[in-house]
């Protein structure tokens, strides 16, 4: 019993420190597979094929702080155009993984209705995805462009800033120009 715990250590240690692509512009972004707050299955970048995505990263509670404030942003400008979208991605790893039903409940109702296909929680992968995004600080929002085809067009982190924001609108208007 000794020696599988320590093969499957070794093998857990190897995997999580296998060598990352971080994401890079002008690429597909790798699969990424969660649970809408509705609790159907999401998938990106399939769901959002067609359309102009800006996906939100989060990685701890106080993340969601600058996630939300360039959602308030990003919805101003772009709320109602039916080939533009967003996504809040809360990223949760570790021991959290447990409390699932519990964090699901709580974001569920914190939520309005109309807005729960807009957010996936992610269980697990949390290391993954932050070498990819070469995250920093737990506590920023990291930011991610798709173009409709998937392809990612535009990256940042950080808290909302106006300038850079306008670098993301004046994209995602080149890649959404209005009829």
């Amino acid at each position: 019993m000794t020696r599988h715990l320590t093969v499957f250590a070794l093998v857990t240690s190897m995997a999580s420190s296998a060598p990352v692509n971080p994401l890079i512009m002008g690429e597909k972004l790798p699969e990424l597979k969660g649970e809408y707050l509705t609790g159907r299955a999401a998938v990106l970048p399939a769901d959002a094929s067609g359309k102009v995505a800006l996906l939100l990263f989060g990685f701890t509670y106080q993340s969601r702080f600058p996630v939300e404030a360039w959602v308030k942003r990003f919805r101003q400008d772009f709320g109602i155009q039916p080939k533009v979208t967003f996504y809040e991605v809360p990223m949760i790893g570790g021991m959290a993984r447990m409390g699932k039903w519990f964090l699901d409940s709580g974001m569920r109702k914190g939520t309005p209705k109309a807005d729960q296909e807009n957010a996936i929680t992610v269980y697990g992968g949390t290391n993954l995805w932050k070498r990819r995004l070469g995250v920093t600080s737990e506590d920023l929002a990291y930011l991610v462009l798709l173009d409709p085809n998937g392809n990612i067009v535009w990256r940042d982190a950080g808290p909302l800033d106006e300038t850079k924001y306008q670098t993301l609108a004046n994209k995602v208007r080149e890649l959404n120009p209005k009829p």
